[in-house]
């Protein structure tokens, strides 16, 4: 789960591509490899209508005086990239897209003085560019027209199916949440603290595997990432529940009181967002940017220690990132062998190398299968970054590449 500015429309948000439902266009988290923005609007106009440049790009400036500013408003149907530099907006860390009640393109982790891209697909509508936690955080974005289809039939082929197959494994892993956290929350109700525990561990994975498709659902009533995943500090503590409110109660209070409450909270929520996916198509560039997604995720969250602070059990977490990413790759890869061999290969290897590593800290002496957190060495947490990001850097180029074809 990740975090925002108090000043947030909404508390957290995350890993999303443009998935599609019945009625309209969607996505998961989309999150591209860092380069610098090309120019700076001027603060005192916020945006013009007219295409300065390339109409495909978008020039995004974030100030403290002018909030979100793009270099222009208007969009053909089709690939379009977000270059963004956050100039000195010290309450701004991320920026989204937003089509309706989702989150179809994000960039995280953007402090003052650091640039980000992200890449989608966008069909005709209306769009919302916004920057939590700035004076004017809301600029509107109109797309007009259709994208040009491939030239090739079997590519598009391979990347249709290749989406496919990801739709039936986030179905699968959110069946197999519900019937956890159902688990879970039987226990919840029971007298048995040891097998509560090791129930939340069982339901953790299925979560984290799609946590990018449930942090999709964050705007307005349809936050589902702050339900299930808030941390403490994420939300005002009348308002806390989820998982990592059920984590406290097992693991640092070690008591089963007053949990069955947020067990059937927590049930209702995961049910909801089965529901909501069960209506959802994929694009393949949601696929590529998923999965970026899923590994900035571990980064940020799961080799700093932060996510399983009672249980400590992140390197669960950390696997079932790594595995819901590597899963997003794994369905692209045969339209990637054709598009960029090389690349190809270059990520499967450092998906081994990085599954490799995982595996030196596997046991069988914790329920999570993992050795606890706080028994790494200093030695150990560079490893992972090193190991993460050699993954990140090449799969960061996905999207834009699945885009085009």
């Amino acid at each position: 789960m990740k975090t925002t500015s108090a000043l947030s429309a909404r508390s957290r948000a995350a890993f999303s591509g443009l998935a599609v439902t019945a009625l309209a266009a969607g996505a998961l988290t989309a999150c591209g490899s860092s380069k610098s923005a090309k120019s700076e609007p001027s603060q005192a106009a916020a945006a013009s209508s007219s295409p300065a440049g390339d109409p495909h790009k978008a020039v995004v400036t974030v100030t403290a005086a002018g909030g979100c500013a793009v270099d222009h408003t208007d969009f053909p149907a089709g690939q379009v990239t977000f270059d963004i530099s956050n100039k000195d907006a010290t309450a701004v860390s991320e920026i989204e897209l937003q089509s309706g009640q989702r989150i179809i393109g994000e960039k995280e982790n953007l402090p003052p003085g650091f640039n980000g891209s992200f890449t989608v697909a966008l069909e005709a509508g209306s769009y919302s560019l916004v920057c939590p936690g700035s004076g004017q955080p809301t600029r509107q974005l109109t797309v007009t027209g259709a994208a040009s289809t491939s030239a090739d039939a079997d590519l598009s082929t391979l990347l249709t199916q290749g989406a496919k197959e990801y739709k039936t494994y986030v179905d699968t892993q959110v069946g197999y949440l519900v019937q956890t956290t159902q688990a879970l929350d039987s226990s919840l109700k029971g007298a048995d603290l040891v097998a509560a525990q090791k129930a939340y561990m069982k339901a953790r994975p299925y979560y984290e595997k799609i946590e990018p498709v449930a942090e999709s659902f964050a705007v307005g009533n349809d936050d589902l990432d702050k339900a299930l995943d808030a941390r403490a500090d994420d939300v005002p503590p009348a308002e806390w529940a989820g998982f990592h409110r059920i984590e406290k109660g097992l693991f640092e209070d070690k008591s089963l009181a007053g949990l069955a409450a947020y067990g059937d909270a927590l049930v209702t929520d995961v049910q909801k967002l089965q529901g909501l996916t069960a209506a959802l198509e994929y694009k393949p560039f949601e696929l590529a940017n998923g999965a970026q997604e899923l590994l900035d995720e571990v980064s940020k969250t799961k080799v700093t220690g932060e996510e399983e602070r009672y249980s400590h059990i992140d390197l669960l977490d950390f696997q079932s990132n790594v595995e819901g990413s590597e899963q997003a790759f794994a369905d692209l890869r045969p339209a990637l062998q054709k598009i960029d061999p090389a690349l190809t290969g270059t990520i499967a290897d450092a998906f081994s190398a990085l599954d490799k590593l995982l595996d030196t800290y596997r046991t069988g002496d914790n329920p999570s299968g993992f050795v606890l957190y706080g028994t790494l060495k200093d030695t150990d947490k560079p490893k992972l970054v090193a190991a993460v990001k050699a993954v990140q850097e090449p799969l960061s180029q996905v999207a834009a590449k699945v885009t085009k074809a």
